[in-house]
């Protein structure tokens, strides 16, 4: 007898959206992961939600889009199902350009926003500082777009958990899966001290661990993690209106009196520790930006490790080698933006056997049979 209609394996914001959504509609679901719900790259992610600043030129921008988009309503559902408050604001973002940069780049970008209909505004230099009084004076133009925002990933990945234990999901951790294989009319996943859980369906959703997972018969997943150092400074000092994204970092008002300053980007393998170069760059940089930082307190640093593929894009899109296997991995520095429409395509792949055609670009055969 199967343990359940769904294992999902991997507990960050992907994994833990794709099992809320799956037992929102009905289904049985257990939850694994190796150490426990959101302890990998959502530990550290800003949670910031600009598809039109990392979007633009490349195939993820229509993903991305569609699954802002969803975020109003996703975030109020989730909150509404858990009984727990989200931090949740859309009030734009502000990319700067300081004098020793070329206006080009902001100005590729707006007409290209502009194109696909959305609200934004080149900003001269005084413009600039009436948007953001805390900008350093060296800021010479600034894009603002006003449907970007962010969501505190903490609340989010907290609230997904707890709507899915409401729901009936079984969360099982610490439990390392090894290998999944499937036996009949059923998949097992194996795990390293456990017994195997055994199920209808399973979404490999792991993160920088789901090319260590072994699958039968099937290579490992092109999957690498990429290290990001985040920081989070305390401040008494006027708050950021929104988020600013400057030359060298991003800062990120989760409140009136905390920022998160990121981030690194570090091909490090699977260390995980904060340096003192990652802490050192990302101070400058904040302070560069708005010299008030130099008076805010350092409230610590976190690491997160992002699943990058070669590509840039995630994987989401069921094995054509093993029937019930469903991937759902891969987002790098996205996977908080992508939930809510990786949730939604992969229940509906689970559930319906229905292809979302808008999730072709990310399908796991661009890389080989898996």
């Amino acid at each position: 007898m199967r343990d359940c209609d769904v294992a999902v394996v991997g507990g960050g914001v992907i994994g833990a959206s794709v099992a809320y959504e799956l037992a929102a509609r009905g289904a049985s679901v257990t939850l694994l992961d190796c150490r426990g719900t959101g302890l990998g790259a959502t530990q550290a992610a800003a949670g910031m939600l600009v598809p039109y600043l990392e979007g633009f030129g490349r195939p993820l921008l229509p993903l991305a889009t569609k699954s802002l988009a969803m975020y109003d309503s996703f975030v109020d559902r989730v909150s509404r199902d858990a009984g727990i408050g989200v931090g949740y604001c859309r009030t734009g973002s502000l990319q700067a350009v300081t004098a020793d940069q070329a206006l080009d780049e902001l100005q590729d970008i707006a007409a290209e926003a502009r194109a696909a209909g959305l609200d934004c505004e080149l900003l001269d230099a005084r413009a600039a500082h009436e948007a953001e009084p805390q900008l350093t004076p060296e800021v010479s133009g600034a894009l603002l777009i006003k449907s970007h925002g962010f969501v505190v990933a903490a609340d989010l990945s907290g609230a997904l958990v707890a709507a899915a234990i409401k729901h009936g999901v079984r969360v099982r951790v610490p439990a390392r899966a090894r290998h999944i294989e499937r036996r009949g009319d059923e998949i097992s996943v194996h795990l390293e001290h456990d017994a195997p859980v055994t199920a209808r369906s399973v979404v490999l959703a792991a993160g920088s661990w789901s090319g260590d997972i072994e699958v039968a018969g099937i290579p490992a997943l092109p999957i690498r993690p990429i290290r990001g150092q985040l920081l989070q400074l305390a401040t008494d000092g006027p708050a950021l209106r929104r988020i600013v994204w400057g030359p060298r970092c991003y800062l990120v008002p989760v409140s009136r009196d905390s920022i998160l300053v990121g981030a690194t980007v570090e091909d490090a393998g699977f260390d995980e520790r904060t340096t003192v170069a990652g802490v050192r760059d990302l101070l400058d940089s904040a302070c560069d930006l708005v010299p008030q930082l130099w008076r805010a307190a350092f409230v610590g640093a976190r690491v997160g490790l992002r699943p990058a593929t070669t590509d840039g894009m995630p994987i989401i899109g069921r094995s054509a080698i093993m029937p019930g296997l469903v991937y759902a991995t891969g987002h790098y520095r996205n996977g908080v933006l992508l939930a809510p429409l990786t949730a939604r395509a992969v229940a509906d792949l689970v559930l319906d056997n229905r292809d979302d055609p808008l999730l072709t670009a990310a399908a796991p055969q661009r890389f080989g049979e898996y």
